[in-house]
């Protein structure tokens, strides 16, 4: 009989011990988690659309991927030569965002505002990447803390960051501009038009280039039709001469000279096969958004709304037309 009962005893352990060998499916993690996960063959996200889509890292060619992971590479050395200075912080947070690493980007910023919290720039690039992680609320509340730490500050040139080469007369942006510009947009995306007109409007003040300006005119174009003042948003195009001087900001030149009359909306589609998959993604999605706008505000919404359907089948989710489409579809989805 003892020895029965010991065999029993024997194979039960025997089963508890199996059992315990076995691996289960792991709870998804969230964005914040997957970002510190080692390993290198799970393909994490970054943001959640405002459809209810899982948005993912977007693949760079192998030699754009090179480019960035080596600026990244240089800034972090930069960063670990240098720790006490905010700077450096900022960099590493912007190279992390331009290789689609936005919740890392972001972590990176929250960090150095803990050591560094009246350091306007690293509000102001967490709140862009706050946009580009559709949390508009954290972006606005960003910005404006950014402004606040401007206030009577003499203004402050911001240096483009993407590490790919850049035409020679591209004049550099300043911190006030890209502040505004980005506050007016998350205004605009939280559909609050009348202070997305506040920020454009004071953004137009740090404009100092046709760049600047057409790239604003546009966002406050559109916020001023959003707000049912036609006659304002008219008023906008009177400056708007097809000969400015436009060097990185063509798709918003092309929108409001479409605005205008001067181009068919049709034209702003034909994009070149030339560029990259990457240029062309964002190409449709910054051009494409001006031509569903170009609809909507005709009152064909039909066209205008599968515009924006086509923008947001595309794969370009960071650009911000596509955010706006994405907005915009949300929306509407909303009213049906």
């Amino acid at each position: 009989m003892l020895t029965h009962y010991l065999r029993l005893t024997i194979i039960l352990l025997f089963l508890l011990f199996k059992l315990a060998g076995c691996t289960t499916e792991p709870a998804s993690e969230t964005a914040e988690e997957a970002t510190d996960s080692t390993a290198t063959d799970t393909k994490t996200y970054e943001a959640i659309s405002l459809l209810g889509d899982t948005l993912y890292p977007m693949g760079l060619s192998p030699a754009r991927q090179a480019q960035y992971d080596s600026a990244l590479q240089v800034a972090q050395a930069d960063y670990q030569q240098f720790p006490d200075s905010a700077d450096y912080v900022v960099w590493v947070g912007r190279r992390l965002g331009y290789l689609s690493r936005y919740q890392d980007a972001i972590d990176v910023f929250t960090k150095g505002i803990q050591r560094f919290p009246n350091s306007a720039e690293l509000y102001r690039h967490r709140g862009h990447r706050y946009i580009t992680t559709r949390q508009f609320d954290k972006a606005i509340a960003d910005l404006e803390k950014s402004a606040e730490l401007l206030k009577n500050q003499p203004v402050r040139i911001e240096p483009d960051g993407i590490p790919i080469p850049l035409p020679p007369d591209q004049e550099p942006t300043s911190l006030q501009f890209n502040v505004y510009y980005h506050l007016g947009l998350a205004h605009y995306l939280n559909g609050n038009y009348g202070k997305a007109a506040e920020a454009y409007q004071q953004c137009l003040a740090f404009c100092d280039d046709h760049d600047e300006v057409v790239a604003t005119t546009d966002w406050l174009y559109m916020t001023y039709r959003r707000l049912g003042e036609d006659e304002v948003a008219e008023r906008l195009l009177v400056d708007i001469q097809q000969d400015m001087q436009i060097v990185a900001n063509e798709g918003y030149f092309e929108r409001l000279l479409m605005y205008k009359g001067m181009l068919p909306p049709d034209s702003l589609l034909q994009i070149s096969t030339a560029s990259s998959p990457d240029d062309r993604a964002l190409e449709l999605a910054t051009k494409g958004y001006g031509v569903a706008n170009y609809y909507l505000n005709e009152g064909d919404s039909t066209t205008g709304a599968d515009m924006l359907q086509d923008i947001v089948d595309g794969r370009y989710w960071a650009a911000f037309g596509y955010i706006a489409a994405e907005a915009d579809l949300a929306r509407l989805k909303e009213q049906e």
